[in-house]
């Protein structure tokens, strides 16, 4: 049985090398991403095919948690899309920005291809392809750390093709290096798998051809963009500057979604672990309230609270663990939120529709997370009190 694995291939080119896959023959297509499949883009029948021939992980790869490939060994195609980036200085970029940007660009795609190097390193076929940038290849001012994590990973990529050459490997990994691509976010457009659909057919073929790189428009154009800056790097790079200023797409916005949400977090346990973890999966930066007593639920808290909070903070899911606001609202006048997490019984409560109404206008979006069975502070609560 042929199957694949499309690591981003939940929307844009990844989506549509989804569907193209399909109608190759490929049984099976194990997709891994950040956000659900936005069936938005694919038609009726397209998206029963979806349904019955595909499987979906939702995974933040910027978490570095990879342990979902382990359950993803039977493919003979790897396909890794994921990436982003914006066109801005290097001093308007925030801190984790710059971290997140290494983690997807660079770490996530190495760490992923390290996972199924045994099968690339071998006799038997098997097809891999990485999205990598023409940024790794030329200057590219105004994408200073996005263009660092293309040249390293196109390197990489460069190579570890070398070396299988040289062991006596046939399958190689094809470095797809696109300039702008129309069709995607990336290029500001939004997501449109119509107008990616012939790149997704040569990255296709380049790779069941065992090609090394793939830039979409080479002759066309990008020849002579590689052209002059060998040229006159330099020079390049102030043209290139001048015209990423001029065509404005120069941000100020931060890449980064900031989530929040509050807790009392006494009695650490698992559900709350996985809380946490849920959240995180859905923001870059997980901002954590902790409750200073349980008195705003009319209940007695056994864990004083610093070490409550220190718990919560030395927790990998969460970048910062603060006191929390008297209303979850108010945080968001210092952290920015984009996300605000909360469990399922609260949605329809009266607090959180004036919530809903008052983020409207924010660009803030509320996630009510289901209640799952298991253990509770609530039970462990009485327990203790029983003994």
């Amino acid at each position: 049985m042929k199957k694949a694995l499309i690591v981003g291939g939940n929307s844009g080119i990844g989506l549509a090398l989804v569907l193209k896959l399909l109608q190759k023959g490929y049984e099976h297509v194990y997709i891994v991403g950040k956000a659900e499949i936005n069936v938005a883009d694919v038609s009726p029948l397209e998206l029963e095919k979806l349904k019955a021939k595909t499987s979906f992980y939702r995974v933040n790869l910027i978490n570095g948690d990879y342990k979902v490939f382990d359950e993803i060994s039977d493919i003979n195609a790897l396909f890794i899309t994921v990436g982003f980036g914006r066109v801005a200085k290097f001093e308007d970029l925030t801190k984790k920005e710059v971290e997140n940007l290494i983690k997807c660009n660079m770490l996530a795609n190495i760490a992923v291809i390290k996972h199924y190097y045994d099968k690339i390193a071998s006799h038997k076929d098997f097809y891999c392809a990485v999205m990598g940038s023409i940024a790794g290849h030329v200057a590219s001012p105004l994408f200073s750390v996005y263009g660092a994590t293309k040249f390293g990973l196109c390197s990489f990529i460069e190579n570890v093709n070398a070396e299988l050459s040289c062991s006596g490997y046939k399958n190689r990994i094809l470095d797809v290096s696109p300039g702008s691509l129309k069709g995607t976010n990336f290029n500001g457009q939004g997501n449109d798998i119509t107008q990616v659909s012939e790149v997704a057919d040569s990255i296709l073929e380049k790779a069941f051809n065992r090609e090394t790189l793939y830039i979409p428009q080479y002759n066309e154009v990008y020849k002579g963009v590689i052209d002059r800056y060998h040229a006159n790097p330099q020079e390049f790079a102030k043209q290139s500057y001048e015209y990423k200023i001029n065509s404005g797409r120069y941000s100020n916005k931060p890449q980064v979604t900031v989530g929040y949400l509050s807790g009392t977090f006494d009695l650490f346990h698992i559900g709350h672990l996985n809380l946490l973890k849920r959240a995180k999966e859905q923001c870059d930066y997980l901002v954590v309230g902790v409750h200073k007593s349980g008195a705003w639920k009319g209940k007695e808290t056994f864990i004083p609270f610093e070490e409550r909070r220190a718990i919560v903070e030395s927790v990998k899911y969460v970048d910062l663990a603060i006191e929390s606001f008297p209303e979850d609202a108010d945080a968001h006048a210092v952290y920015h939120y984009n996300k605000l997490f909360v469990g399922s019984d609260y949605k329809g409560s009266e607090r959180f529709l004036k919530y809903e109404e008052f983020f409207k206008d924010k660009g803030v979006e509320i996630v009510y997370f289901p209640y799952t069975q298991g253990t509770s502070s609530t039970q462990l609560r009485e327990k203790l009190s029983k003994k």
